[in-house]
C-alpha cells in the first residue's frame, strides 16, 4: 500500500485541509454554465445584479454588475462570537464598528438569554456565493500580504459569465494559499499579521485568520455543491 504523507504541524494541517477542498471544489464546478450559475430557485434570491437593477440596499462592486447585500446586522449564529469578543475586552463601541451596527444593537445581543431565532436570511445563487468567495479572498490578501490600501468591496469585478468568473477565481485562490504557506511560526502567532477590515482579523493571531479562511471556502463551496445538485434535479 502506498504510504500517503500527511503533515501534523499547526500549518501544515490547516493547508491540507485548503488543498483537499480546492481539488474538491474545482472537480464540483467543472462544467458551469451561465444559467446555472444565475439561477434563482426561490423568490427574492441574493445574486449578482447590473447596477441600477439590484435588490438590496447595499450591494457594491466597482463595475457594471454588483453584489446584492443587505443591511448590516449580527446574525443569531455570530451571537457566540460577539460573546467571546466582549469576554476578551473589546469595547462595545469596537464590536459595533466591526459589526457595521449600533452600539443599541450590540448590547441587544449580548444580553440575550437562551436559544436565539433562525435568521431570515435570503437564499443565495451560486454567482453570489461564488462573487462572496472571490471578494473575500481577494480583500484577505490585499490587506494582509499586498499594500494594505485597497478598498475591498472594489478589488473583484463580478461578471454574469461563469466560466470568466472561475478563470479569475482560481489564480486568486491559489495566490492566498501560496501566500500562507510561506509565512513563518512567528507570523502565525502575530496578532494584527492581517488587516483585513470587514472582520476581527486585525484582532486576532493570524493562525486564527487561516483556520476561519479554511471554514468560510468549505462552507460556501458546500452551499454550491447543493445548489449544483439542484440544478439538476429540478
Amino acid at each position: 500500500m502506498e504510504t500517503v504523507d500527511i503533515r501534523t504541524d499547526r500549518l501544515g494541517l490547516l493547508l491540507d485541509q485548503f488543498d483537499k477542498a480546492r481539488e474538491m471544489a474545482e472537480v464540483r464546478l467543472a462544467g458551469l454554465g451561465d444559467e446555472e450559475y444565475l439561477w434563482e430557485p426561490v423568490p427574492g434570491c441574493w445574486s449578482i445584479r447590473r447596477r441600477g437593477e439590484a435588490t438590496t440596499p447595499r450591494a457594491f462592486g466597482p463595475g457594471e454588475w454588483v453584489l446584492d447585500l443587505g443591511a448590516p446586522d449580527i446574525p443569531s449564529n455570530e451571537y457566540a462570537e460577539v460573546a467571546r469578543q466582549a469576554a476578551g475586552g473589546m469595547s462595545i463601541a469596537k464590536i459595533a464598528d466591526d459589526w457595521s451596527v449600533s452600539e443599541e444593537r450590540v448590547e441587544e445581543v449580548l444580553a440575550h438569554t437562551g436559544e436565539p431565532e433562525p435568521d431570515q436570511t435570503a437564499v443565495t445563487t451560486i454567482a453570489w456565493r461564488l462573487a462572496h468567495l472571490h471578494f473575500h479572498f481577494a480583500g484577505d490578501w490585499e490587506w494582509t500580504f499586498g499594500e494594505r490600501r485597497r478598498e475591498p468591496k472594489q478589488l473583484v469585478d463580478f461578471t454574469p459569465t461563469a466560466a470568466l468568473a472561475l478563470e479569475r477565481f482560481w489564480p486568486l485562490i491559489d495566490r492566498w494559499r501560496d501566500s500562507v504557506g510561506a509565512v513563518t511560526e512567528e507570523q502565525l502567532d502575530t496578532v494584527g499579521f492581517s488587516q483585513y477590515p470587514y472582520s476581527s482579523a486585525p484582532d486576532e493571531p493570524f493562525i486564527s485568520v487561516v483556520w476561519g479562511a479554511n471554514l468560510e471556502f468549505i462552507h460556501h463551496m458546500a452551499e454550491i455543491a447543493l445548489l449544483r445538485d439542484l440544478w439538476r434535479a429540478r
